[in-house]
């Protein structure tokens, strides 16, 4: 799998390839020819419209002048703009190889591409000097319609925080080796996103804790193929808890989410006045009022159910306390806790584990129910969402599946996957529920709390951008999400062309 780094984790493997007899020069020369090979596959006939690179005087414009050099010599009509002389031995001699293959002129402006080959990982804060003035040449012609394609991140980025202050707006960020942080944290200025092998090999994957990014080809293999002698005990019965007066709709979206994730059957446990609303809305669920003693627990959970969802909809009184308490007590086997089965447990995280026990469970919270379950603000779970849910799912024995821009799953021995799928259509007002609906079904199918979080929250993302494609995000609706889920599970051919090992789409959200 392709690591999610820092800047200092991505230096750090550099490092340790060099170490182990890479030349650090090779690696450059490597990741310039790999991302003039994608700008050739991707641009094709534009490439005739000409290419301006713009180096920067480090390694990145390094990898600026290969890239410059092999589109060269292939043809294409390239002009490069260097701001400031190259200040490492590399990134000279790549500049000496390319110039005899150049045109003796600075980019015109009216490029049809240009690389952005001015800052990478290493840098912080905002450009500024002769790169920051050529960095402004970058943005006004990705402004009159050039294809902008940035070198490891775009210029100005934080690779580590994803802080974007005056940073270059990039229709397509070929980053080299490892997904870089910040790339999934200011998507709005990577357009799409490619990661390019350059040899780094084992070294990709140093023990430093870094999370992986989750694929197509890793949820298929995770999920595999239903037998072709299912039936719907085969395929898993989840039971959806929540549902108060008023809140039926929570219910009704998980219900449906899991319907369309494989579940075999589905059972709603709601309050009686959202009885009617269920059952007219997610007729294909069964549908039961609150179990108001242990026997009708025994019955609805225990007896039935391989897993169980609490919370969508479940609301904060009385009596959904003591209905989440009872259904925890009672019920042993896989849960996922969503919503208000959270909020209940507001600075209680060591006594929700104690009532987990130790069972294969998952918690799905937001950055305002993570801050309430785990303390410390909503802010702290944004900025430090790689590392959060670590200690929450240490303190409570559960995978934590910390939702946002990215995604972060964490299980309690500190793995921790990264899910980037997704568009702004889940922005909305029970995206959760339906996301909850989705892990129920993969956790009864699958009893792995880590991999169903992980692939439920690729599978959901995925959905949001096939029910977006082609038109504004803004009429997507989460019946669209909910109905793209049959076509959002993997079934294969999904893998990148070498030597892309994986790669996001541009998140648009007009």
């Amino acid at each position: 799998m392709v690591p999610v780094v820092s800047a200092p984790q991505a230096a750090a493997r550099d490092r340790a390839a060099i170490a182990a007899g890479v030349p650090s020069r090779a690696l450059m020369q490597r990741a310039g020819a790999a991302a003039a090979g994608e700008i050739c596959r991707r641009y094709g006939a534009r490439l005739a419209g000409g290419v301006a690179v713009y180096a920067g005087p480090g390694n990145n414009g390094g990898d600026g002048w290969v890239v410059a050099g092999a589109l060269a010599a292939a043809g294409v009509p390239v002009r490069v703009a260097a701001a400031g002389e190259p200040r490492t031995d590399d990134a000279r001699a790549e500049r000496a190889g390319a110039l005899p293959l150049l045109a003796d002129a600075a980019p015109e402006g009216g490029e049809a591409v240009v690389v952005d080959a001015l800052l990478g990982t290493g840098s912080r804060g905002a450009p500024r000097g002769a790169v920051g003035e050529a960095l402004a040449r970058v943005s006004a012609a990705g402004a009159r319609g050039a294809a902008v394609v940035s070198l490891d991140v775009p210029s100005g980025v934080d690779a580590t925080t994803g802080g974007a202050d005056g940073a270059v707006r990039a229709e397509l960020t070929l980053t080299f080796g490892t997904m870089k942080r910040g790339l999934l944290a200011a998507r709005d200025h990577c357009g799409a996103i490619a990661v390019l092998d350059i040899g780094l090999g084992a070294h990709a994957a140093l023990a430093d804790g870094a999370p992986s990014l989750v694929t197509a080809a890793w949820v298929r293999e995770r999920l595999g193929a239903l037998p072709a002698d299912a039936h719907k005990g085969s395929r898993r019965r989840v039971a959806v808890v929540g549902g108060a007066e008023g809140m039926a709709g929570a219910v009704v979206l998980a219900a449906r989410a899991a319907l369309r994730s494989g579940a075999g059957m589905v059972r709603a446990c709601v309050e009686p006045a959202s009885l009617p609303v269920v059952q007219g809305a997610a007729p294909a669920a069964l549908a039961r009022r609150w179990p108001t003693s242990d026997e009708e627990m025994d019955d609805a959970t225990t007896g039935w159910a391989h897993a169980v969802v609490v919370g969508p909809g479940l609301g904060r009184h009385d009596a959904a306390r003591r209905l989440l308490e009872r259904a925890l007590a009672r019920w042993r086997g896989p849960v996922v806790l969503d919503a208000d089965a959270l909020t209940a447990f507001e600075g209680r995280a060591a006594e929700l584990g104690a009532l987990l026990g130790g069972r294969p469970a998952l918690l799905t919270p937001h950055v305002v129910e993570f801050a309430r379950l785990a303390g410390g603000t909503a802010q702290d779970a944004l900025d430090h969402r790689f590392e959060a849910g670590a200690a929450l799912a240490r303190t409570t024995g559960a995978a934590v599946l910390l939702k946002g821009v990215p995604t972060v799953v964490t299980a309690p021995d500190g793995t921790c996957l990264v899910s980037a799928t997704g568009t702004p259509a889940l922005a909305t007002g029970g995206s959760g529920d339906v996301l909850a609906g989705i892990a129920g079904t993969l956790l009864a199918q699958t009893g792995d709390p880590l991999a169903s979080g992980a692939c439920a929250a690729w599978v959901h993302g995925r959905a949001a951008e096939l029910a977006g494609a082609g038109r504004s995000v803004r009429g997507v609706a989460l019946d669209d999400v909910i109905a793209a889920l049959a076509d959002a599970w993997p079934r294969g051919g999904e893998a990148p062309c070498y030597p892309v090992l994986a790669e996001l789409p541009r998140v648009d959200g007009a």
